[in-house]
This record gives C-alpha cells, sequence and structure tokens, in this order.
C-alpha cells in the first residue's frame, strides 16, 4: 500500500538485452523483480514487439477496456479483438525467470535470437534486437512530430480530467 492507503503501482522501466533461447526469453532481474505475478499475458503489441503484462493488469487495462468498448458488428473492432485479445496466452515465469513465446508471437514480432526488453509503464515489451534499432532511428523529424503530437494531446486529456482548459 502507499503512503495514502492507495495500492502501490510499481512502474517498469529499463532497456535490456536478452537472448532467445529454445524458444524461451529469460527477463531481466530488474523488471522480474518489479512485477508483483508469476503468471503474465503475453500477447500481439502495437508496432510489432510483443506485450507482456500481469494478469491482473491485462484484465484491467487491455480485456476489460477492449470488450467494455467495441462493437461486435464492426468489422474493424473484430480486427482489434483477434489481433491483441486472439493472440494473448497466460504464461508462468519459471524459477530460472523465463517465459516461453510461441511460434506466432516471434514470427509476428521477428524474433529470432537477440532481443530488446523495455519496461513501459504497466507492461513489458520485447522486440527483435534490429526491428527496435530500426524503430528507434526511424526518421528523427518525423519521429519528433509524432511524440510532440502525442504529449499535446495527453497534456489535453490531463487538463480536461483536471477541469482545466
Amino acid at each position: 500500500m502507499g503512503l495514502n492507503g492507495s495500492k502501490r503501482v510499481t512502474k517498469l522501466s529499463g532497456e535490456y538485452n536478452a537472448i532467445l533461447d529454445i524458444n524461451r526469453i529469460t527477463l531481466p532481474k530488474e523488471l522480474r523483480e518489479r512485477l508483483n505475478a508469476f503468471h503474465v499475458v503475453v500477447s500481439k503489441g502495437v508496432d510489432r514487439c510483443i506485450w507482456l503484462y500481469e494478469r491482473d493488469k491485462w484484465d484491467e487495462k487491455v480485456g476489460n477496456i477492449i470488450e467494455e468498448n467495441i462493437d461486435t458488428f464492426s468489422r474493424k473492432d473484430s480486427r482489434l479483438v483477434r489481433k491483441y485479445i486472439g493472440s494473448a496466452i497466460e504464461q508462468k515465469i519459471d524459477s530460472s525467470g523465463r517465459i516461453q513465446l510461441s511460434d506466432s508471437l516471434r514470427e509476428y514480432a521477428n524474433i529470432t535470437k537477440d532481443c530488446i526488453v523495455l519496461g513501459a509503464m504497466d507492461h513489458i515489451e520485447i522486440w527483435d534486437s534490429k526491428s527496435y534499432g530500426d524503430y528507434s532511428n526511424e526518421d528523427i523529424e518525423d519521429n519528433s512530430a509524432e511524440v510532440a503530437s502525442a504529449a499535446e494531446e495527453l497534456s489535453r486529456r490531463i487538463k480536461k480530467q483536471r477541469g482545466i482548459d
């Protein structure tokens, strides 16, 4: 519990190198220590990475949000469900800190051996090293404009939530 009685939320952060070995990846100790569970959900993520969430966090942040906001008869919504929910697999982190990555998840993220594991606040992202390098080195001007736009949108939402216009 936090100081005010609220549930303490540990933010996941950091960038780590890892190696895929026999379809398993060892999660960095620093990230494992901050996870509050041994059962996690792995799924396709945005930008051809793999998402890893604590089971409860997955239900709260992804599963429930999608379920409460989709239109079953919408083709776009159905595609979203198939991609992110349909590919989700519950995994147990073994005693050595490893999880298994399915063939379909590895193929989706182009993971063969060398990986990057990122803490992304409430989840972990697993990337193929080359793919992550390519993503990180995209045209700086385009990337900067997208980040600036996202920051402005976040600021707008925070102000609205706080009643500041």
